[in-house]
């Protein structure tokens, strides 16, 4: 049976290229090695990247007794604790999907279009027309607020001020690829006090665990059966048994949710508006759109536009914010497309290279959000919400912010990309994002002309 080629570099060069130009060292790969090639980054155990969607469906389906993502994420679990959604796996994962998905579907989230309108409104009302401003920054402002007031229904007080603000820092403690070698490399994991990386980090966990730990047990004290945020709704529910979670599986799945429901949206939001300002085209067509929309339309008539869905499709295909699906570990000897693993081995399909195939995509380093109203690809040939049993939960509500918060944005304010300035992707944590700068400038307030459709 043949291996997959690996690049014949050193193992140390091969992780200081994944940290800081993971994209080049991916490219040069696959260029090399095609659609299946081995990386030696973390540990003994090659990671084997595939951008073949055969090979994806055959590793999504695969059975938990050949493959199991347990113990793939470890480089989270600092982060997101033991108990986590992408840590656990088997029965145990199961579970805490179960628990976790009734808050994400239905009628739930049209509660949220209100939080997230309200919160856009007030975000963008700050901005200074005629001054350059970093649009990450108020990005990541709105889906802090938006999933904080989501997930506990809190929209003042200390407690708020306090987990919004540790929820940053720590955050931009990996927010460019030198400061996210600290994840990569535990040698750099040491705590030296305050001032030191690692020791910042692990006390301003500290601060945010008592910060989840006071609220929870607030909620035990002073039930209130009227509250519809997650974190009541991930209280009230019960397994197959009748149990609830504990306090440290909602401390863990808090977390979770505050942290992939943060970062990764601000990172989509901020790629999303660069590229509508720097295509005219495109921000033409989606302003149309959204100027003939009626006057009455709810928040699921304008999340259903067909131009915005794929504006938000085309946005998360070009740079996924995740790079790669969650690896799975190789439990007991698989074959997938010719090649034989053994135990050990951790397979993983690049969300980047498959979003950059010439047969799938045309052009795949273009923009065009277009290819998403002419063809229909497969949850093996575009995934970035990841995919099989460890597709993101939040996806529909990832997706319903997208769309509500470009929808605010474009339809009350006139923006502009600041001359000459590059934006490139960068790595930020484990995600890829797009760089800093104050890169945007609002130049005044809009006003909706109804264009006749097919004018």
């Amino acid at each position: 049976m043949k291996q997959p080629a690996t690049p014949q570099i050193p193992k140390i060069i091969q992780l200081v290229q994944w940290v800081f130009n993971p994209l080049k060292l991916m490219e040069t790969s696959a260029k090399a090695y095609g659609e299946c090639f081995s990386l030696q980054l973390t540990g003994n155990n090659p990671l084997v990247l595939f951008s073949n969607p055969q090979a994806i469906q055959e590793i999504f389906t695969a059975p938990l007794e050949q493959l199991d993502a347990k113990g793939s994420a470890q480089l989270l679990k600092s982060l997101l604790g033991d108990n986590s959604l992408i840590l656990l796996s088997g029965a145990s994962h199961q579970r805490q999907r179960r628990l976790l998905t009734p808050p994400f579907h239905g009628d739930r989230m049209k509660a949220y279009g209100q939080i997230i309108t309200n919160i856009t409104h007030e975000v963008i009302s700050k901005w200074k027309i005629g001054e350059p401003f970093s649009i990450r920054d108020s990005m990541q402002e709105i889906s802090l607020k938006v999933i904080l007031q989501a997930v506990f229904g809190l929209n003042q007080g200390e407690r708020l001020t306090k987990l919004q603000g540790l929820l940053r820092s720590v955050l931009e403690l990996s927010g460019s690829p030198l400061r996210a070698s600290i994840t990569f490399f535990p040698i750099l994991q040491v705590d030296l006090g305050n001032w030191s990386p690692w020791g910042k980090f692990v006390r301003q966990m500290q601060q945010i665990e008592e910060l989840l730990y006071s609220e929870i047990q607030e909620r035990r004290d002073y039930p209130d059966a009227s509250r519809s945020d997650i974190l009541s709704l991930m209280m009230s529910a019960r397994d197959v048994n009748g149990e609830p979670m504990t306090d440290v599986e909602l401390r863990d799945e808090l977390m979770t949710l505050l942290v992939a429901g943060h970062e990764t949206t601000a990172s989509a939001l901020t790629w999303a508006i660069y590229w509508i300002h720097h295509l005219p085209e495109v921000r033409e067509k989606l302003l149309t759109e959204l100027d003939n929309v009626n006057e009455n339309a709810d928040w699921n008539q304008i999340s259903r536009l067909p131009y915005l869905t794929a504006v938000c499709q085309e946005t998360l295909r070009i740079y996924p914010i995740v790079m790669l699906t969650i690896p799975r570990i190789v439990k007991k000897p698989i074959e997938i497309m010719g090649y034989e693993f053994q135990p050990g081995t951790l397979l993983t399909g690049s969300i980047y290279l498959m979003h950059h195939r010439e047969d799938l995509y045309p052009e795949p380093n273009q923009f065009k959000p277009e290819r998403f109203l002419q063809r229909q690809y497969s949850q093996y040939e575009y995934l970035p919400f990841g995919g099989g049993n460890r597709t993101c939960i939040g996806m529909a509500f990832a997706m319903f912010e997208m769309k509500l918060v470009l929808a605010t944005v474009l339809s009350q304010m006139n923006l502009a990309l600041v001359d000459n300035y590059q934006v490139k992707p960068t790595r930020r944590g484990i995600t890829l994002g797009p760089s800093g700068g104050k890169w945007l400038i609002a130049t005044g307030q809009r006003q909706k002309v109804k264009t006749p459709v097919g004018v």
